[in-house]
């Protein structure tokens, strides 16, 4: 096995600037001058867009960046020791030790558990004090090999997880560290019993080393923890019997922990893999009152395994409603995109006057038995009355999703119902979504209730969803449903009216939404508006068709501007991997999926999203001031027989494009941001 550090990997006691981009794009460029990445900047944009997700400074003046990326060649370890120490977002100030872990996108499992050891390794002090106590390069490096020196050992790929735990105990952490990985059941004495699962988005460094910071925390608490690291290194799941004695669950996660109903019924405390490492002992302290308190949240009895819809006591009110939100709008889609298509398809078929006797002609009629117009008008009347049908469920299931992001699978029947009847008040997509919160939050509530063991099974089947469908659709048939539905009314005859001015102003509007943020909240409330007044549209009411060709070329935009730019004007300004995300943009531009653009606005946000939000407007106000309609909700230009206008559609499309790309160009030439002067890897390693 090649070495992870070698001495011309080592940077001791250098100024790298206190800028953390420069620091990581120094110590990412020595990887790739060292032979170990085919490209610099890739391995950088890897690691800064980890780097974004979460702050990687460890308390104890320690820094961790890390990142998989398809550039790196073999396992990489870089540690610099700076001076100036470095802020990397630690609570307890500037690191003045940095490991940057670079993995390769598919690094075996051999090499994923000496990552893991070393992370482990960064929570014991004495190993720590070692490294800053170091005089010369190779001493750094033996001291690196022999912290994970256990780990090499370990004998098999399925042993590696039990062997990053002996790595940590056998080199002196905490005995509660070797009870962090899974063993046979029995009880410790009367101590308290917690169980915890360990994970972060890479798997690499966070997610042992708030196992072994919990595990430390434990320990001093004078309470038996059992941890689950679910990570690259592979992942044992705890013994149920542990998990059947266990008074509380910590879940310290940036990600969905995997099969979660095993800990259904138990109070729990969720946070951030990054806290675990920064405030172990607060978590313990939570999880032991939790499990005191008859009113603390508890895993729902759903048996949900793969979702993570348990309350993040850290998680804001709103970021949670948008979080509810967001999954509705995506379990929606799919109705809307092959309903809305199939309704086009109808009318391609059969013509616009097919919508007014779709129904009668499906029942009445057969390939055997053709209608007046024929096999054409037939098979308009079936693909119509199907695409119909499917439309039909926008409302409910935009609820019934938005129910399940709150309260698991107990929430989907309420969601759902509840939109039912938010149709039949004529409240609508406003009501759907104003039911989908009331379903949800009560359902919620409701499976934080202590029930004898004897009811446990009725709740997620039976008294969940019967109590939250009678609140929420009771709420919105005898209160809400009918201010909302005037609401609703009176939104759409003031956008049925607008023309001149105040539709560039609305096409400007939606324009900018579906470019500023490529699929995310903004974006997807725009096209939420669009499509939930779609069916709503006729020859006498084209309104709604507007809106949505206005929403669906805007959004098309941002992927085609930046792949112009990216691979025909100025390639010298991208990133070879900038380059070939390009490539595959023009397609998914054409398509309408906006989310073609993410890579770039990732990479450089500040230049992107300003380009991007511009063209989009731009486009949106000659779609909606020239009329053109789409009677389909998705497709780009393979939906082109549902666009009226195609040619002004594509030219609006090129217009935005050709802006953004212009503008994102001359952003990257001369609004540059002049960084601190660094020393180059070359120079760092000399030093």
């Amino acid at each position: 096995m090649s070495h992870l550090i070698t001495p011309d990997l080592v940077l001791l006691d250098v100024d790298l600037g206190t800028d953390r981009a420069g620091v990581i794009r120094a110590l990412t460029s020595l990887v790739a001058e060292k032979g170990r990445a085919t490209d610099a900047g890739a391995l950088f944009d890897d690691a800064w867009a980890r780097e974004q997700k979460t702050d990687t400074g460890v308390p104890g003046g320690i820094a961790i960046p890390h990142c998989r990326s398809e550039s790196v060649t073999e396992p990489t370890l870089v540690m610099a020791r700076p001076n100036p120490a470095v802020d990397f977002g630690s609570p307890d100030g500037p690191a003045d030790l940095i490991f940057l872990i670079a993995a390769p996108a598919g690094a075996d499992q051999a090499h994923l558990t000496l990552l893991a050891a070393l992370a482990r390794s960064l929570v014991r002090p004495e190993f720590v004090t070692s490294l800053r106590e170091a005089t010369s390069r190779e001493q750094i490096v033996e001291l690196v090999e022999q912290a994970i020196a256990p780990a090499e050992e370990a004998p098999s790929a399925e042993a590696a997880p039990a062997a990053g735990a002996a790595a940590s105990a056998n080199a002196g952490a905490p005995s509660a560290t070797a009870a962090s990985t899974p063993t046979s059941p029995g009880t410790d004495g009367d101590r308290p019993r917690l169980v915890a699962v360990t994970a972060c988005p890479t798997g690499i460094a966070h997610t042992y080393m708030a196992a072994d910071a919990l595990s430390a925390a434990a320990e001093r608490a004078g309470v038996e923890l059992h941890v689950e690291t679910q990570g690259s290194a592979g992942a044992t799941p705890l013994d149920p019997s542990i998990i059947s004695s266990a008074e509380a669950v910590i879940f310290a996660v940036d990600v969905d922990v995997r099969d979660k109903g095993r800990f259904a019924g138990l109070p729990v405390v969720q946070a951030p893999v990054k806290r675990g490492i920064d405030a172990p002992d607060a978590m313990i302290a939570e999880a032991l009152a939790a499990a005191s308190d008859p009113n603390a949240t508890r895993i729902p009895s759903s048996g949900a395994e793969t979702t993570s819809t348990a309350t993040d006591q850290h998680e804001s009110t709103g970021a949670r409603i948008k979080r509810s939100l967001l999954t509705g709008v995506s379990y929606m889609i799919p109705f809307v995109a092959g309903g809305g298509l199939l309704m086009a398809l109808g009318f391609l078929l059969g013509g616009y006057e097919i919508s007014n006797v779709a129904g009668d002609v499906v029942v009445n009629n057969s390939l055997w038995n053709l209608p007046d117009g024929g096999l054409a008008a037939y098979l308009g009347a079936a693909a119509f009355a199907i695409g119909n049908a499917s439309m039909a469920f926008l409302v409910p299931a935009l609820a019934g999703y938005i129910a399940y992001a709150l309260a698991d699978r107990p929430g989907i029947a309420p969601g759902f119902t509840a939109g039912a009847v938010a149709v039949l008040m004529g409240a609508g997509f406003i009501g759907g979504l104003v039911g989908g919160l009331l379903a949800g939050v009560v359902a919620h509530w409701i499976g934080t209730w202590r029930t004898p063991t004897w009811l446990r099974g009725l709740m997620p089947v039976v008294i969940i969803p019967l109590l939250s469908s009678i609140v929420a659709s009771g709420l919105l048939v005898l209160l809400l449903g009918g201010p909302i539905a005037a609401l609703t009314t009176s939104l759409s005859d003031f956008l049925n009216g607008l023309s001149g001015a105040s539709a560039i102003a609305l096409g400007l509007i939606l324009g900018a939404m579906m470019g500023f943020d490529l699929g995310g909240p903004v974006n997807k409330v725009a096209y939420s508006f669009a499509v939930a007044g779609l069916s709503a549209g006729s020859l006498d009411n084209q309104g709604p068709w507007i809106i949505m060709a206005t929403v669906m070329g805007a959004g098309m935009v941002a992927p085609i501007g930046l792949a112009l730019a990216s691979t025909v004007l100025d390639r010298r300004l991208f990133t070879p991997v900038e380059r070939e995300n390009g490539k595959a943009a023009w397609l998914l531009g054409a398509s309408f999926i906006s989310e073609g653009a993410i890579p770039f606005a990732a990479a450089d946000p500040l230049r992107v999203i300003p380009a991007t939000t511009i063209g989009s407007a731009v486009t949106g106000a000659i779609l909606l001031a020239g009329g053109v309609t789409s009677q389909a909700p998705h497709g780009g230009i393979f939906v082109f027989f549902a666009i009226n206008n195609f040619l002004l559609f594509i030219v609006a499309i090129l217009i935005g494009a050709i802006i953004t790309a212009l503008i994102v160009i001359a952003l990257k030439r001369w609004a540059v941001r002049r960084p601190a002067t660094l020393p180059t890897a070359a120079q760092t390693v000399s030093a």
